[in-house]
């Protein structure tokens, strides 16, 4: 890899279309579960709201154009003082009894809706709730519970809406003290009921990680990054890519990958900074079980205990795991760990099963390209419905060894190597019901995007066979 170093909640879910007349300011009731229509899990256009494009300086009510809409802030206002909670350069302030209101409509509904939230500078707790008006803001309702902030650092707060047709929403802040709350980065996920298109038949979720310094240094190993923020949705619309779109539709060294399988009829998620990894957790709208595939390239922050435990029961039940690793001394955020340390971490000490996936990473470092590729014509990552695999080409990575007897099948080997157990550069493994693939360098999957400033370099399409061998590899990943 050529890089220079450098509290949730979940209310019960609201099912079906709810109609909201004569029901201002009471609580959103759910109707039966015979009426529940499906989410379709892609950002409402104009979502994630950062509150970085805008400007709005007092707290007088006055209405603002953001990257969403128009939004009228009423005793709020926008902030960056060192005392403002934000992920990005900007939040909203709100003081007192203070709203921030929608003046537009979501036309394709309203699915999960989250908020990030905290406490401004030293003030005291505080709380606040989320409304939801299905009439163009003649009445509103109540969402699930009311939200105390209690602390500097942003949470995030989930909401399952599930409203089909115009949607519109309001945050309020509900003690009426002077005390004032921070709130950055909300996300809406549209909803497919009432007429909204379902995702096609056989389409799987995709999820990349970014919750693990993956934008480190000078990488940007993620799908999409905003003013600096890696969002949940990658904006604009995953809705608004066809055949001919480019991969500069969205701004991230792995852009190119994620356009990709949107075209190929998938959808694709970031997990942003400071979101955990569960699995099986109800109350994490993204849990890996709500994923067929998750795909983490070039972590470079150790994976928790529990996220660990996470991790290899997703795949032990049959979920999808894409490990892309970096060569030796690769440590970009300078904490004691890189990636081929942080992946043996994740299979040698966790409480569920010692070497699930039958290799390890050697702490190698080679720039080679190989055609040294298993030789099998029915291997559907090395010859998959996206093409075949001849070649691989390392800008800086390591290798790997297979234990031996293991399940693990090794796919292609460096130049000169024999093809056993050692010298790997790609492997494939099942643990349980599920899969595994691992690629030992970063840079095959770089489509040469990133943010300002960054330097990244053209690995999709410097070798025909890269783009293939991740498509590939997603897809049977995935199942499908």
């Amino acid at each position: 890899m050529r890089l220079t170093l450098s509290v949730r909640y979940m209310v019960a879910p609201l099912l079906g279309a709810i109609l909201f007349a004569g029901c201002s300011k009471s609580e959103l009731t759910p109707e039966a579960p015979a009426a529940a229509t499906a989410l379709q899990n892609v950002s409402a256009p104009g979502f994630p709201e950062g509150f970085e494009t805008g400007t709005k300086t007092a707290y007088t009510a006055g209405s603002v154009t953001l990257g969403s809409g128009s939004w009228t802030l009423n005793d709020a206002l926008i902030g960056n003082t060192t005392s403002d909670a934000h992920t990005g350069t900007w939040s909203a302030r709100v003081r007192n009894s203070g709203m921030l209101s929608m003046n537009f409509d979501l036309t394709g509904g309203a699915g999960v809706v989250t908020v990030g939230h905290a406490l401004y500078g030293t003030d005291a707790s505080g709380t606040w709730e989320l409304w939801a008006s299905g009439n163009s803001g003649s009445s509103y309702a109540k969402v699930g519970s009311t939200i105390t902030t209690s602390s500097t650092a942003l949470s995030t707060a989930s909401f399952t809406v599930n409203l089909a047709g115009t949607v519109r929403l309001q945050v309020r802040k509900t003690d009426g003290s002077t005390n004032r709350l921070n709130f950055d980065n909300i996300t809406v996920e549209s909803y497919s009921g009432g007429g909204g298109t379902p995702p096609p038949t056989g389409s799987k979720k995709f999820l990349f990680d970014a919750s693990h310094a993956e934008t480190a240094g000078n990488a940007d190993w993620v799908l999409d990054v905003d003013a600096g923020v890696v969002p949940r949705y990658p904006t604009p619309a995953a809705s608004g890519i066809t055949a001919s779109t480019p991969e500069t539709y969205w701004t991230a060294a792995l852009s190119s990958w994620g356009v990709a399988l949107v075209k190929l009829g998938n959808s694709v998620e970031n997990l942003p900074t400071g979101t955990a990894i569960t699995y099986g957790n109800a109350s994490n709208p993204q849990d890996l079980a709500n994923y067929n595939v998750f795909v983490v390239d070039e972590p470079n922050t150790l994976f928790t205990a529990t996220e660990k435990t996470a991790i290899i029961n997703f795949v032990k039940n049959g979920g999808g795991l894409f490990m892309i690793s970096d060569h030796t001394i690769s440590d970009r955020n300078n904490d004691g760990y890189d990636s081929p340390a942080i992946w043996n971490d994740l299979m040698t000490n966790n409480t569920v099963q010692a070497n699930p996936f039958g290799y390890s990473i050697a702490l190698t470092n080679i720039s080679e390209t190989t055609s040294n590729v298993l030789a099998s014509s029915t291997n559907p990552i090395l010859n998959g419905s996206q093409g075949a695999v001849t070649q691989l080409k390392f800008s800086n990575g390591a290798t790997m060894t297979k234990t031996t007897g293991s399940q693990a099948t090794p796919l292609v080997w460096q130049t000169t190597a024999s093809q056993g157990n050692t010298n790997i550069m790609l492997m494939s493994s099942t643990y349980g019901t599920g899969r595994v693939v691992c690629i030992t360098d970063s840079s095959p999957a770089d489509d040469g995007t990133g943010s300002p400033g960054n330097t990244v370099y053209p690995g999709w399409t410097e070798i025909a066979s890269h783009a293939k061998l991740h498509l590939n590899a997603s897809l049977w990943l995935a199942q499908q």
